[in-house]
């Protein structure tokens, strides 16, 4: 994995799908850095900060984390960087500090229902010694909304929650017209069915849509201009805003969404229709 660059002002370091290790990025103006994200584990923060040296960026002098799961706040203690995140996000990271990272206490919290096997599998890839595991609590706090002014280039940290998270922020660089959103749009996963639940989703994509972007970036895949990216979203749109019309009516879902998009749907459009319904229950 080798550092990207986006435009003149933000880098980021793409996701690696093998340890679900998410996107890594740094915004810089003419006077601070601001890092998005902590990554997974000091070996990931490690191959960031090497990555910014070897191109000649800052290393950082704040960090914004989207949100409280485990790939993207690990990462905290090892930056070392006055860090920002959500009330909820705080309050999710000061339950974690008291959990052992044992393969028995990682595999009792998942039978507890407070870890997920996908997570849990994931974590025990990442890390060789989890005696490196230290989770660390943020410096600044906010509730609502955040702006921080680089230098010429402004970054507004908005808390918009979704199924994915309720502490889900999102970064908006506003002369770059980029958001961040995080995995604000993915579904609930910390449940024994993943869900969507449709009057969220719809409210969320509503919040994003008022910015002015052209270039969206989800924490687990690449950068996507507007037209792409509302393209890749048109399913979750049509879907969410069909549930109430079919009462979770999986047949009719499916033949509603296929005379929307004009073609055969795919196993993801039919995972996506089941979250859905798992949603209702």
């Amino acid at each position: 994995m080798t550092l990207k660059r986006l435009s003149e002002n933000i880098v980021y370091l793409p996701p690696d799908h093998r340890t679900d290790r998410p996107l890594l990025a740094a915004v810089s103006g003419t006077r601070k850095t601001l890092l998005i994200d902590a990554g997974s584990s000091p070996a990931h923060v490690a191959l960031f900060l090497g990555e910014l040296k070897r191109h000649g960026i800052p290393q950082g002098d704040y960090l914004v984390i989207t949100h409280w799961h485990w790939d993207h706040s690990f990462g905290i203690s090892t930056l070392n960087l006055p860090t920002i995140a959500h009330v909820k996000t705080c309050e999710q990271l000061a339950k974690m500090t008291s959990y052992s990272w044992t393969d028995k206490a990682i595999d009792g919290r998942v039978l507890e229902g407070l870890e997920i096997p996908f997570c849990a599998e994931m974590i025990k890839k990442e890390y060789f010694n989890r005696d490196e595991i230290k989770i660390t609590l943020p410096d600044i706090i906010f509730e609502k909304k955040l702006v921080i002014d680089l230098g010429g280039i402004h970054c507004k940290i908005e808390h918009v929650g979704g199924n994915h998270a309720v502490d889900s922020s999102i970064i908006y660089i506003k002369e770059e017209k980029t958001l961040f959103l995080g995995d604000c749009l993915g579904p609930a996963i910390y449940s024994k069915k993943w869900f969507y639940q449709s009057d969220i989703l719809q409210a969320l994509l509503e919040k994003i849509k008022h910015y002015n972007v052209e270039t969206y970036i989800e924490s687990h895949g690449e950068p996507e201009p507007k037209e792409k990216f509302f393209q890749e979203i048109k399913t979750l749109k049509i879907i969410a805003s069909s549930m109430e019309n079919y009462e979770g009516d999986q047949d009719k879902l499916i033949t509603n969404l296929t005379r929307k998009l004009r073609r055969q749907l795919n196993q993801d459009d039919l995972e996506t229709i089941t979250y859905f319904i798992n949603g209702l229950q």
